[in-house]
């Protein structure tokens, strides 16, 4: 068997003044070494021929730029069409992309594929569980299966589940009938983790509806709610051999999202910078992890919104380690200073200016990393030490802080720009954890955001209104 891997991945929050250029995708060949990292299980089948042709994954950011997402899909084309024929093809995606001027952009992707590779090749999918899930998108592709954790730990799972669905469906030389029901809710993901209820039951209902016969496979998409799109919604999928046993439990799924809708919360204490500010300095023993959650750039901030650190600065914590800002101007400045020199600038504001403006401050460089990729700095103001970066840098993992000379457990605040806490950053919270509700393009108040183009209705949008799941065939 001959099967194509490739993919573009990233998530595209609508309301960011900041676009996703290409060259902030990182692209990976079935040549690099990061290749038998994505996809490790490809070593259990000895007798089926993969090609890797192009896999594209960006952070989240704004919509992708017409060009690069043009660029990207001709690539991955070019890449298929040297491999024809194929007996099937799997594309790891991620699910929430807009493209400038497009809707629906994965929707796009995947139909061109289907032109290209016919209507006998099965193609399978891997997505993230806030990916968007549009009708075009279910019509071409023979399999979808999503993730069923968030945070996201079950990532390879689910590559590895889609491609065993796959090397199913040409071992068996059929494709399974699918079974879609959009379902009209749109909530973060701060409010829908699946480590606390109703997300944790929500999705270990999940394998109970999969008999691996009748049924073969069961998805549920929390959806990306930051796109202003016609597709954004939740959704649940299930496939398998059997129409009406596949209904049924796509219908299940989904009525138990539904009826759950309003239980969905902030699995932390989710109050007002300051008040986030002031419960952690009462903390007496251990650091405290404040999320500043509304330029999480893990969910599509611009990463230099300034209101938080504004508020810090006049509360005037004696401890508190603030990450970070991304400003490539500040960055030179603290190296132009040099370490232990002094700078008056102009921080952050630069790259979303319609949650924010730059803030002048003054302080001394304490650390600096001149790494050519992506230069560093911390920045000393006071008792808040704020961690710079010249590109674009979502704060994860307890050594980004070490090599910033900053030793987490030994502060008595950390504030991240993130919504839930990933789990190096759970664990960092020796203290506690607050969410805080700050300004920027992914505000967790959904219904104040200027949305023009969703269905409705939709909750928490229209919250009276009536539904009852109705799945479709596809």
């Amino acid at each position: 068997m001959k099967i194509a891997i490739g993919g573009i991945a990233t998530e595209s929050c609508t309301f960011s003044p900041l676009p996703t250029r290409l060259e902030d995708f990182r692209i990976v060949r079935q040549t690099d070494a990061q290749f038998a990292a994505l996809y490790p299980f490809l070593a259990d089948y000895p007798q089926v021929d993969f090609h890797g042709t192009i896999t594209a994954k960006a952070m989240p950011g704004g919509p992708v730029e017409a060009s690069a997402y043009a660029t990207l899909k001709n690539r991955l084309l070019d890449g298929l069409r040297k491999l024809l024929p194929l007996d099937g093809v799997y594309l790891d995606m991620h699910g929430a992309m807009n493209a400038q001027g497009m809707d629906d952009a994965e929707g796009d992707l995947i139909s061109a594929v289907r032109e290209l590779v016919g209507r006998d090749c099965p193609i399978a999918a891997s997505y993230d569980l806030h990916g968007n899930v549009s009708e075009r998108i279910m019509r071409h592709l023979d399999i979808i299966s999503g993730y069923r954790t968030a945070p996201h730990i079950d990532t390879v799972e689910t590559r590895a589940r889609t491609m065993a669905l796959l090397l199913r469906c040409l071992r068996e030389g059929t494709s399974p009938v699918k079974a879609f029901v959009p379902i009209p809710v749109g909530l973060p993901g701060e409010k829908t983790s699946t480590e606390w209820v109703p997300g944790d039951e929500i999705y270990a209902a999940i394998p109970g509806e999969i008999d691996g016969q009748r049924v073969w496979d069961a998805t549920i998409q929390v959806g990306y709610v930051w796109a202003d799109e016609p597709r954004m919604t939740a959704c649940a999928i299930a496939i398998g051999s059997d129409e009406s046993a596949i209904m049924r439990a796509a219908n299940h799924l989904a009525q138990r999202f539904w009826d759950r809708r309003a239980d969905f919360q902030f699995g932390v204490e989710a109050l007002s910078i300051d008040d986030c500010i002031q419960r952690a300095l009462a903390v007496e023993k251990g650091t405290a992890l404040i999320s500043d959650s509304g330029d999480n750039l893990t969910a599509g901030g611009p990463g230099d919104v300034t209101a938080f650190l504004e508020r810090a600065l006049a509360l005037q914590p004696p401890d508190l380690v603030y990450a970070g800002i991304s400003d490539a101007a500040a960055v030179r400045a603290c190296l132009q200073a040099g370490l232990g020199g002094e700078v008056a600038l102009p921080l952050g504001g630069k790259l979303d200016n319609r949650n924010s403006q730059p803030l002048p401050v003054r302080g001394e460089v304490e650390f600096i990393q001149a790494d050519e990729a992506n230069p560093q700095a911390v920045l000393r103001l006071g008792g808040v030490r704020v961690l710079l970066s010249a590109r674009r840098t979502s704060f994860q993992r307890r050594q980004q802080f070490l090599d910033l000379g900053i030793i987490p457990e030994r502060h008595a605040i950390i504030a991240v720009k993130i919504g839930y806490l990933v789990p190096e950053l759970k664990a960092m919270a020796t203290g506690g954890a607050y969410l805080a509700l700050s300004p920027g393009a992914v505000n967790q108040d959904i219904t104040a955001l200027p949305f023009q183009r969703i269905q409705r209705p939709c909750y928490p949008f229209d919250a009276d209104m009536q539904w009852t799941p109705d799945a479709q065939i596809m």
